[in-house]
Order: structure tokens, then C-alpha cells, then sequence
């Protein structure tokens, strides 16, 4: 059975009762017990679980230090492209969005992860937008390939593909495949997201297996927040974890919990997190998944970040570009301009390179936390934590 073939029978409507509960003695009675349910977690994000969040805080930090150690474990990601055929409302790479776009070349995406390695990186996230004439599994396998004898870690965040397409990238070197289910309230997604493959619900929804299938080692999920209400969209996220932890257990699983940042399609989010709830989901998911790796982006600004990382946070990324060539200007003089997803003829040519940016492409979102990754370590470390810059080492495997 696959999670697609399970969610309709999920019992989210008992589940989401119980994560509106005013009351915090379902929450104490979670936070007693060592081995928790989907119930537990409901309980732990419930309005009743907040009035205890220092219970919860302390609990959370003690469990991700016993099962992690005191190391933070730092990332970047590096984007190949900001092509992308789907159109989905709330994305700066939606199709129709008028926006400079381009698709680095195998060379210079050697000069960016050059870039990140001399930086201290050896564990990146190759990201790019669903376009099959720009972004094809020969087109990232190469990538891939041409990336490993400089960053020993590498996962992707692409489109999602059939099993047979995801071999050739793990067997060129890839350890990881994230993949965001954006929103699982299946009415909403199909809203959002109006032209593309991506308007496939369920294929979407079972990429992380296919992913498994494949031979890829690491697995990572997420929803964005913002969408969908938020204790909603974290029961289907807790639900889908716990499905993948039984079935790909062979694969390490990650969980993100991003936050919906200002992009060029000026989508305005239709919810709100706010900085304390994310804090409880933070809690909820480690003392529900004490193995499971958290990831904090610089989608949230540096303050938030620092306060979040002891509390259960194992991976965050530092000093990122949401942009193709963000981090050396690598392929500025293949920027092109769409509109409606047609190639429009720059007659004034690009606007200027604006502060702190390298290239005229245009990013998938604004980040929130500008610190360079050097300025992240040195924090990590004041906290009380070994920054780490990769999760194994090569010679361990020769």
C-alpha cells in the first residue's frame, strides 16, 4: 500500500478534534509517555499543549541531544534552474510569473558548488524548478556526477520522477531526495496549482517511495505553512512521516517545516503560523519522532533561528541564494525573460545586480536570514554546538 492509497482513510477527523483541545491534560499525559502515536502528536500541538511549552521545550532539547549529540548539522542549497512548466500560485518559479530565468550548465554549476566548498560545505541540496527541457534525470545525474569529487554530499529537490529516472542520479552519486508535499488538504492543492504536472496530487505524494525504490538514502518531507491551517497540514505531515519510517525505513527521513516568504508572484499567505506555534511543532515532531532530523531554513529571520535551534533542530542551511548563480553570478549571460512561460526579447536589456547579489535571475523567495555561513558557525558554537559540514566522510567507505 502506498501513502497515496492510505490517506483517505486516515482518521483525521478524530485527530484534528483532538489538536484543538483547550485543554492541557491530553498534552501532559503525551509528555509522559516515552513511545508516542499520532494522538500524542495531536495533543502536543493543541492550544492546551502551548500553555506548557517550557515542559515541552525541555523535553524536546533533552531527547534531540541524547539522540544527536550536541552538533548542528549546516547545509546550502545550490539552484540549477528557475525553468519550470507548472504554475503554482504561491511559487516565484511558477510558469506565468514574468521573471529572468536561466539553467546553469554542468561547468558552471562546478563553480558554484566550488564556491560552497571553499566556504566549508560538503553537504548541498541541488534544487531546480520541473521543466523537462531544461531539467531532465541526464541533465541532473551529470550534475551530480560533475559535483562529487567536491562536495561529498548530495541531495536534490526536483520534480518528482518514476523510480527508473531516480537511478542513474543515485548511481551518479546522490545520497537524498527532498520533496514538499506544498499542502496536503487535496482541495486546496488542486486550487494552487492550475497548469503542470504538479497538479498530481497523489503522484506527488508518493515520490518519497519511489525515491526509496530508487536507492536513495535520505528522504525528506515537509508542507509549506501558510497554505492550509497549520495543525491540519502538520496531522497529514505526522501521518506521512510515520508511513515512511515503517516502509523506507532503510532511508533516513528529515522533516521541514517552512514558513511561506515574500517571492515575485506576491502570493499573500491564506494562514498564519506564528513564531511561538512554530515553536510547538518544533517540539511536537521531535519528542513524537525522536530520530527523525529537523530543519530550520534561512527562510526565518536570524533571532527566531537562534532562539529554535536548542530546541530540537538538527540541520539548518546557511548563507543561501534562492537564485541560479546566486553565489558567483555563474550564468548571467544566459538570463533570458519569460512571460506566460514564453521567452520574451530583452530590449533594455536586464535590470542592474542589486545589493548583495551576483546575478539578474530571479529566486524562488527572500530569504530572511542573511548571515554569511561562517557568521551562522561562529553562532552555532556560541550556543553551545559543533557546527558540522558533512554527515560522513568518503574514506570511511573506500
Amino acid at each position: 500500500m502506498t501513502f497515496s492509497q492510505k490517506f483517505q482513510d486516515l482518521p483525521i477527523t478524530e485527530l484534528l478534534a483532538l489538536s484543538e483541545e483547550k485543554d492541557s491534560q491530553p498534552a501532559r499525559k503525551a509528555l509522559e509517555q516515552n513511545h508516542l502515536a499520532l494522538r500524542d502528536f495531536a495533543a502536543l500541538i493543541s492550544p492546551g499543549a502551548n500553555k506548557m511549552l517550557e515542559s515541552l521545550c525541555a523535553k524536546s532539547q533533552r531527547i534531540t541531544r541524547q539522540r544527536f549529540g550536541k552538533v548542528i548539522r549546516l547545509f546550502a542549497p545550490l539552484y540549477l534552474s528557475n525553468e519550470c512548466i507548472n504554475n503554482c500560485k504561491y511559487c516565484g518559479f511558477s510558469r506565468d510569473n514574468p521573471i529572468f530565468r536561466v539553467t546553469l550548465s554542468t561547468n558552471e554549476v562546478l563553480t558554484e558548488g566550488r564556491a560552497l566548498a571553499a566556504q566549508g560545505f560538503r553537504n548541498v541540496l541541488l534544487v531546480a524548478g520541473e521543466h523537462p527541457k531544461f531539467v531532465s534525470n541526464g541533465y541532473l545525474a551529470d550534475c551530480v556526477r560533475t559535483l562529487r569529487p567536491e562536495i561529498p554530499s548530495l541531495s536534490l529537490e526536483v520534480g518528482p520522477m518514476e523510480t527508473s529516472d531516480y537511478k542513474p542520479i543515485v548511481e551518479a552519486g546522490a545520497e537524498g531526495l527532498v520533496v514538499y508535499q506544498e499542502t496536503y488538504d487535496r482541495a486546496l492543492y488542486s486550487d494552487l496549482h492550475t497548469a503542470g504536472p504538479k497538479r498530481d496530487f497523489d503522484w506527488r505524494l508518493d515520490t518519497p517511495e519511489r525515491a526509496h525504490a530508487a536507492g536513495f538514502r535520505r528522504l525528506g518531507i515537509g508542507a509549506l505553512f501558510g497554505l492550509s491551517a497549520w495543525r491540519l497540514e502538520a496531522l497529514y505531515l505526522a501521518a506521512h512521516a510515520e508511513f515512511l519510517l515503517k516502509k523506507c525505513w532503510t532511508s533516513q527521513l528529515s522533516i521541514s517545516l517552512p514558513r511561506l516568504r515574500p517571492n515575485a508572484g506576491e502570493f499573500e499567505p491564506l494562514t498564519q503560523l506564528t513564531n511561538r506555534e512554530l515553536l510547538q511543532l518544533i517540539c511536537a515532531f521531535r519528542l513524537t519522532f525522536p530520530d527523525v532530523g529537523l530543519v530550520l531554513s534561512t527562510r526565518e529571520p536570524s533571532k527566531l533561528r537562534d532562539g529554535l535551534i536548542p530546541t530540537g533542530i538538527t540541520h539548518i542551511s546557511a548563507g543561501s541564494h534562492t537564485e541560479p548563480g546566486g553565489y558567483t553570478g555563474a550564468g548571467k549571460e544566459s538570463i533570458h525573460h519569460t512571460e506566460r512561460g514564453r521567452i520574451v526579447a530583452l530590449t533594455k536589456g536586464a535590470p542592474p545586480v542589486t545589493e548583495h547579489r551576483r546575478t539578474n535571475a530571479t529566486g524562488q523567495f527572500d530569504i530572511a536570514d542573511e548571515r554569511s555561513p561562517s557568521e551562522v558557525a561562529a553562532l552555532v558554537r556560541r550556543l553551545g554546538y559543533e557546527p558540522v559540514w558533512k554527515d560522513w566522510d568518503t574514506s570511511l567507505c573506500s
